[in-house]
């Protein structure tokens, strides 16, 4: 199986001083998904936990959302001309009586940001597809001092990170605030979708009373993910998208971007916070 870093020579310049030195890098390599035999989907991603990747991804895609729709997972033998096990193809199995989609040798369209899709075609796609109930508007009820610790405790747990500094992450932090899953990746959406499926295989979907926590923007498709997954709160320290609010607010989404330190918008859902009344003036 393909390693999670790989080592390449650099000519480092520091203050006019030059040298070679070893540098350490994130892998990417590509993973081509099958469903029941047929190809589905190519994504660039860092190896490992490519079972929950491909599973976090149909789920992703409204085709998986029990334990039990899941007949097997495999590395597909001779995925090359020679016969060779690359540890690059998966292919999902379902099992007997869950329906197969209709698929081509392309990623279903509604869920890549360049789709060209209008946002309204989005929106009704990613409702459509849902399988999963979304908690109520008040569950989890989460303070904003709780939301301000999380950054920092994603940072600390980003081990690859800290060795490359090229890697996303996606965790999973209860409503107290504690880390239960974390997962890296050079694809903001891979990291997501290995959290996801890790917890369809371990029959945790819906991911009610859950944050998901990311390391960069929130985009539609990662709001598209935290919806199909029924997690109630989306986090992210960056910037969200329009149409990943307007995902948000449709769903009963709370979608929190710009988290840093004790700041932080509120785009949706707040009625999920407990807030401290401001005093009258």
């Amino acid at each position: 199986m393909g390693r999670v870093t790989e080592r390449r020579r650099v000519l480092r310049i520091r203050e006019g001083a030059a040298g070679h030195r070893a540098d350490t890098l994130v892998a990417e390599e590509p993973l081509e998904i099958r469903l029941n035999g047929r190809p589905l989907a190519v994504t660039m991603r860092t190896p490992g936990h490519d079972f929950d990747l491909a599973t976090g991804f149909l789920v992703s895609e409204g085709v998986l959302a029990k334990a039990d729709e899941v007949a097997s997972v495999v590395y597909c033998a001779g995925a090359t001309a020679e016969g060779v096990n690359t540890y690059n193809v998966v292919d999902v199995t379902l099992a007997p009586g869950v329906p197969l989609p209709d698929i081509a040798l392309e990623r279903n369209v509604y869920t890549s940001s360049s789709c060209g899709l209008c946002g309204k075609a989005s929106l009704d796609a990613v409702r459509t597809a849902a399988r999963l109930p979304m908690p109520a508007a008040d569950e989890p009820r989460l303070t904003p001092q709780l939301l301000a610790a999380l950054p920092e405790r994603l940072r600390a747990a980003q081990e690859v990170f800290e060795r490359t500094g090229g890697l996303h992450a996606a965790a999973l932090f209860d409503a107290e605030g504690e880390l239960l899953d974390l997962r890296e990746d050079v694809g903001r959406h891979n990291a997501v979708d290995k959290l996801v499926g890790r917890a369809l295989r371990e029959g945790g979907l819906p991911l009610a009373g859950r944050i998901l926590m990311v390391s960069g923007r929130a985009s539609f498709e990662l709001a598209q993910k935290a919806v199909m997954a029924g997690i109630p709160v989306l986090a992210a320290v960056s910037a969200p998208s329009s149409l990943a609010v307007d995902l948000a607010a449709e769903s009963g989404l709370t979608l929190v971007g710009f988290l840093r330190g004790s700041s932080m918008n509120v785009y949706a859902g707040e009625d999920r916070l407990a807030l401290t009344p401001t005093p009258a003036h």
